[in-house]
């Protein structure tokens, strides 16, 4: 006989607008321009969909150099790319839709905005995460101070203590973000935050709903790819939250049963570029070892939808 298994099932997860916007580009993309369209780095950090987009004809490069034909069109992938690029697409003649999760573009003009104003700026992110390296491209080099940890601050040498303002990266822990924010604050009084956070609604609704659950679970698993840093942060959030055995489930990972026989209470999440299928085939292998019951805990209804870029409408 299976032994019982409680599951709470964190909502809202996986898919946020950006994501979904992104992959109905692609899609859209192929049905009305045929296969095959290039797209420059994945889509979205997620091995499923990026398979799943193959299959259908996209061409993943990491360059445009790599393009063969450059008559086809090329995509942009939701974390955004530096001006360069754009350049570059251009001088090559490309004929390129862009991609770039709205929230994400919202950063870039804050930007622009900051540096118009002559503000030194600081990047609250991580380094070599595309939106990163996409966000810092939209200004000249050394325009933007990348800060990861609050021993960064230590280290900042500014000429003009008035002048000084932080953006963040979209898909950060809130409460890890509060307290670089915090001590940007005291180190600079007159520090010129965003009008709204630039962490992106989804980020914060995933991570409040991981907070819900973590401290009724022993065992939590959020299934999202490495490559992934909101779904690395709904790990951290799980952990912090109470949750000590908390891990990541990328594409290739075999189901941790050991951990899951142990188990009394499990919960599941999945990051904002993790497609629900995924969540459904864990819950019938599961299914295959445990006798399940399932709650699902809801913080919050999305209905965020965003446009289509105008070639595609």
């Amino acid at each position: 006989m299976k032994k019982d298994l409680k599951i709470f099932l964190a909502s809202p997860r996986g898919f946020c607008a950006g994501v979904d916007r992104a992959v109905e580009i692609v899609n859209k993309s192929l049905f009305k321009f045929g296969s095959p369209v290039y797209v420059r780095h994945e889509i979205v950090h997620n091995k499923h969909v990026v398979e799943e987009l193959r299959k259908k004809g996209a061409i993943f490069v990491n360059e445009l150099s790599e393009i063969n034909d450059k008559s086809r069109p090329v995509i942009f992938s939701a974390h955004g790319v530096s001006k360069k690029v754009i350049e570059e697409a251009k001088i090559e003649k490309l004929f390129f839709v862009d991609a770039t999760c709205p929230l994400v573009s919202k950063v870039h003009r804050e930007a622009e905005m900051l540096y118009k104003k002559e503000y030194k700026i600081l990047l609250i992110g991580h380094k070599g995460h595309p939106e990163v390296i996409g966000t810092m491209g939209q200004l000249p080099v050394g325009s933007v101070e990348l800060i990861e940890k609050k021993e960064d601050i230590l280290n900042l040498r500014i000429s003009n203590e008035d002048k000084v303002a932080y953006i963040t990266q979209t898909t950060l822990s809130i409460d890890d973000t509060s307290e670089i924010v915090n001590a940007l604050k005291t180190r600079f009084p007159k520090i010129k935050e965003p009008i709204k956070s630039d962490i992106c609604y989804a980020t914060t609704n995933r991570q409040n709903a991981v907070k819900q659950i973590a401290n009724k679970c022993d065992l939590f698993i959020v299934i999202g790819s490495r490559s992934s840093s909101n779904s690395k942060r709904l790990v951290e959030v799980a952990k912090k939250s109470g949750c000590k055995e908390s891990l990541l489930l990328h594409s290739e990972e075999i189901l941790p049963r050991d951990k899951i026989m142990k188990a009394e209470n499990l919960g599941i999440s999945s990051g904002a570029s993790a497609p629900e299928i995924l969540v459904e085939k864990m819950i019938e292998e599961i299914k295959n070892l445990r006798s399940v019951k399932i709650e699902e805990f809801k913080t919050v209804d999305e209905n965020v939808s965003f446009k289509l870029p105008s070639e595609l409408r």
